[in-house]
């Protein structure tokens, strides 16, 4: 049996309803050692019959076998591994792939072999060396005469040891010295015991052969042996053939990106805009955010936690309701984090005398930690029982030289309503200890319960202070005291608590905070679809540039999966490029926005933090990454054939 057969093969090709006969019945046998010129002119099929030998194109009818094994009915992944390490091509008009060095260009070939890269490099140099361009291998191309870049062309066509080369026309181009020495090569690849096969229509050229089969119209009107095929050595290849890697996919974009690189880097400048605008707009609403909770937490204790009990206005107005019981208390002590809970009360328009003057509080408490010690300037907390601090406000209205009332007796006046609705207003004398300059006037929790049981009345305490060990960890108190429920004097299910003070406004306040910013964000993030359409149209550019390409990819063995790849990781790395100088983008813009801030306010109002930058980058790269499904399909279903015929 021989090597390859060709059996009974017809093509066609259809415009509308009309049928053109290509191939009308082709039979045909090689074997190794041969060198097969198809002689005809052109039109007669020649280049037709060729693609169907080198697996490029499967849509005819007949077979071709292999080695005993029917190509027709073969798998395409069956088919890319039969052109990969089986078929090498040298065409016509050298299909050399114009970014990549003369080194690359052979390179390609065998980066779909198990070879080391040592190995490649090695196997890439010796074959041009053999060819002749051992002092050309870092040109491109088009630094390249014709001949030289027919000489490239086998040289890539023979590195990955294929037992058949095909020639479309390897001459055509080229001036006589040049199709000499082409012709030499090709022979000498016979004399290795290699199937070679060259179309061509000039008779000089065909008589280079050992046999010639003269194809015209369609069909083999003779064949002729000019001497006997050259001896074969039966020896087995070095080396096997894989796929293209993703990693050889990444660096084939890579070095694509570098031979377009300023058309890149503008893209790449464009699309970091979106991923800067995001970042910045992030990190403003974190800074912001920051400073505002900074201007609060600095005048009141943020880790104290008020909490009320949730009276509906009924029970307000009237006074009949329990307050806090020591039931609540223990509730309160018994969740994470909290590291003690103090009893307090709180009422409004109470009044504070010293001498004839007064001063009416609209807000007044007993002391808890919502007030910060630090705040008293003048004097201490009121810790022991007949003790009360003043603000600073009512000092002043008692004493102009307001630090000279620490130490001083004043006279709390309270009122409230006894069992009978009735109010009773209650009297204590207070020892000032201390003047707080941001804060509220506050008496000891002490001295207002002995107020109501000098007047024998109940008292109740009407609000908790839980204390949290963390400011981390408020937020996490806030939602479990807010999950507690019970049933009011209707049977509904309501909240029993409700939070007040600092720790209520800050979380309101983040929340309005955060979500402004978040819409910020989302209408920077606007720029980022702007990004991805301007990606999309980028690589459609890209796969109607690198038609050819593709095609020559296809005919060296590479998969659909493939070319896909190759596409992918273009997309890839502009997304990656371009977060990497948008968060770079950002970061200087941080440091100068922050540069004038500690000037003006002395505070870092822009905080991008490693999580911002992180989001940016992986949204970029993924939104890259969804531009390139598009494109990269439509490159993987290009059909080799037209793909390698396209201009």
């Amino acid at each position: 049996m021989s090597m390859l057969e060709v059996r009974d093969v017809h093509k066609s090709y259809y415009l509308g309803n009309q049928e053109f006969k290509v191939l009308k019945g082709i039979n045909l046998k090689f074997d190794r050692g041969e060198f097969v010129s198809i002689l005809g002119e052109s039109g007669g099929g020649k280049s037709t019959l060729m693609n169907i030998i080198g697996g490029l194109d499967h849509q005819y009818d007949g077979d071709v076998v292999y080695e005993g094994q029917s190509l027709h009915t073969a798998k395409e992944k069956v088919l890319d591994n039969y052109r990969r390490q089986t078929v090498g091509f040298v065409f016509q008009s050298f299909n050399l792939i114009s970014h990549l060095s003369i080194l690359d260009n052979v390179m390609v070939s065998l980066e779909m072999t198990k070879l080391s890269r040592a190995k490649r490099v090695e196997r890439a140099k010796s074959l041009l060396k053999r060819v002749g361009l051992e002092e050309h291998m870092k040109k491109h191309p088009n630094q390249l005469s014709g001949g030289q870049k027919q000489r490239v062309a086998i040289a890539r066509a023979l590195a990955s040891d294929p037992d058949i080369i095909i020639a479309d026309e390897p001459t055509g181009a080229l001036d006589s010295q040049n199709t000499k020495e082409v012709l030499e090569i090709l022979e000498s690849i016979a004399k290795d015991g290699k199937l070679v096969i060259a179309v061509t229509h000039s008779q000089e050229v065909a008589d280079f052969g050992t046999r010639i089969v003269h194809l015209d119209d369609g069909v083999i009107h003779q064949e002729s042996n000019l001497r006997e095929p050259y001896p074969v050595e039966s020896s087995e290849k070095s080396f096997k053939s894989k796929h293209l890697t993703f990693r050889a996919s990444l660096r084939m974009a890579l070095k694509h990106m570098s031979y377009n690189l300023k058309r890149n880097l503008l893209i790449i400048f464009g699309a970091s805009i979106g991923i800067f605008s995001v970042i910045l707009m992030l990190g403003l609403g974190n800074g912001v955010r920051g400073y505002i909770n900074n201007q609060i937490t600095s005048q009141i204790n943020p880790t104290a936690v008020q909490v009320g009990m949730n009276v509906s206005d009924e029970e307000a107005r009237s006074g009949d309701y329990k307050g806090v019981q020591d039931k609540d208390y223990n509730r309160m002590t018994k969740i994470d984090h909290v590291d003690n809970v103090e009893r307090g009360f709180y009422t409004q328009g109470a009044q504070v005398h010293s001498g004839k003057k007064s001063a009416t509080q609209q807000y007044f408490q007993t002391w808890n930690k919502t007030e910060r010690e630090s705040d008293i300037k003048y004097g201490r907390a009121p810790h022991k029982d007949g003790e009360i601090v003043l603000d600073k406000a009512t000092a002043k209205k008692f004493d102009k030289h307001y630090k000279e009332m620490v130490g001083r007796k004043v006279t709390l006046y309270v009122t409230t309503m006894n069992k009978k609705k009735q109010p009773v207003q209650m009297k204590k004398d207070l020892r000032v200890s201390g003047i707080i300059t941001s804060g509220t006037t506050a008496a000891s929790y002490d001295a207002i319960k002995d107020m109501y049981k000098d007047k024998k009345l109940d008292f109740k305490p009407n609000f908790m202070t839980v204390n949290v060990n963390k400011t981390e960890n408020v937020k996490a108190v806030q939602n479990k005291i807010k999950s507690f429920e019970s049933k009011n004097k209707k049977g509904k299910e309501v909240k029993t608590y409700t939070i007040t003070g600092v720790g209520a406004i800050l979380d309101t306040l983040n929340t309005y905070i955060s979500l402004a910013f978040y819409v910020l964000a989302a209408i920077a993030g606007i720029s980022l679809l702007v990004s991805a359409i301007m990606i999309i149209v980028v690589l459609y550019i890209s796969v109607s540039e690198r038609v050819k390409e593709i095609g020559i990819l296809r005919a060296i063995g590479a998969r659909r999966r493939d070319i896909r790849h190759l596409f992918v990781s273009e997309a890839f790395f502009i997304g990656l490029f371009s977060s990497l100088l948008g968060a770079g983008i950002a970061l200087l813009v941080e440091l100068g926005i922050n540069h004038i801030t500690n000037d003006k306010i002395d505070y870092s109002i822009v905080n991008i933090t490693p999580d911002y930058l992180i989001f940016g980058i992986v949204v970029s790269v993924v939104i890259s990454l969804i531009a390139a499904l598009m494109p990269s399909r439509q490159a993987s279903r290009l059909d080799p054939v037209e793909a390698l015929s396209a201009d």
